[in-house]
């Protein structure tokens, strides 16, 4: 498994990283999936987020800030 792209702006270039913190990341990966960089909140959301949500024993829940998601958005194909 490879990364291929970062998908929307740098976390330097949303202002999302410091020397001391991670830094939020939407990647694609050479099989055509995608790859979420972000904070494991699981243990304070929960494995059922929604009713019709769950983590399973081999999954995590991570946090991307907003800036994240909506920088990526016209990286992410239609199809």
């Amino acid at each position: 498994m490879k990364a291929v792209r970062r998908l929307g702006k740098t976390p330097q270039e949303r202002g999302d990283t410091t020397s001391a913190t991670g830094s939020p990341d939407i990647i694609e990966l050479d099989d055509g999936d995608f790859a979420v960089i972000g904070t494991d909140i699981t243990d304070q959301i929960g494995i059922n987020p929604l009713p019709d949500a769950r983590c399973a024993t081999d999954e995590r829940i991570v946090k991307i800030s907003r800036a994240t998601l909506i920088s990526a958005k016209s990286d992410i194909p239609e199809q």
